[in-house]
């Protein structure tokens, strides 16, 4: 199933209407959706280069906007909508844990790491801000940081290096992720040890 929902996802990249598939993917990327945007970002700046940081504003505002849908599913309608769209992706159990856990903090934490690495699932954390009642305001400004940095990063590398920089990525997103999320969460917890 996640196959044939990467080919669709890929294949919307080269429609007319591409943009406003960009825009739709990234919003329900952050609510309830499991393919990410880069997934039609990557190749739509490709073969439109100059239109990089236009892409980049759409994906990122339309992320931030889901990820508000997925603050108010959290916060208002988590057992009626949130908990089983979650057990279909199979991160219920992964949700259950970080609630368990967290506090204001660590939620900030992981709309940042979220929002740049996809560690956890921006869904899954969006969904949690809202059942932990995070402030709308800190929510959307943390959304906004962390998502627009990764959209824009993407496109300034996409656009300066063009295919070369999209098979690296393609092939060490994995990777590159998971050092983001590294490097993220050390100096969180340097911070933490100073303070």
């Amino acid at each position: 199933m996640l196959r044939n929902l990467y080919a669709w996802t890929m294949a919307l990249a080269a429609r007319k209407a591409a943009a406003w598939w960009l825009a739709t993917i990234a919003f329900v990327e952050s609510s309830f959706f499991l393919v990410p945007a880069d997934v039609l970002f990557l190749p739509m700046v490709l073969a439109k280069p100059k239109r990089a940081y236009w892409y980049a504003t759409i994906a990122t505002v339309a992320s931030v906007l889901g990820g508000i849908l997925g603050w108010a599913i959290g916060r208002y309608a988590f057992q009626a909508i949130a908990e089983p769209v979650l057990a279909f992706y199979g991160k219920l159990d992964t949700f259950n844990e970080l609630s368990k856990s967290i506090d204001y903090e660590t939620i900030l934490l992981l709309l940042v790491t979220s929002g740049l690495a996809h560690l956890p699932p921006i869904k899954v954390v969006t969904i949690l801000s809202g059942v932990a009642n995070v402030d709308l305001t800190l929510f959307i400004l943390s959304a906004v940081v962390a998502r627009g940095a990764r959209f824009y990063a993407l496109a300034f590398l996409l656009q300066r290096y063009g295919e070369d920089i999209s098979h690296f990525i393609e092939k060490r997103l994995g990777l590159i992720t998971i050092v983001v999320a590294a490097v993220v969460i050390i100096g969180y917890v340097a911070y933490k040890l100073l303070h």
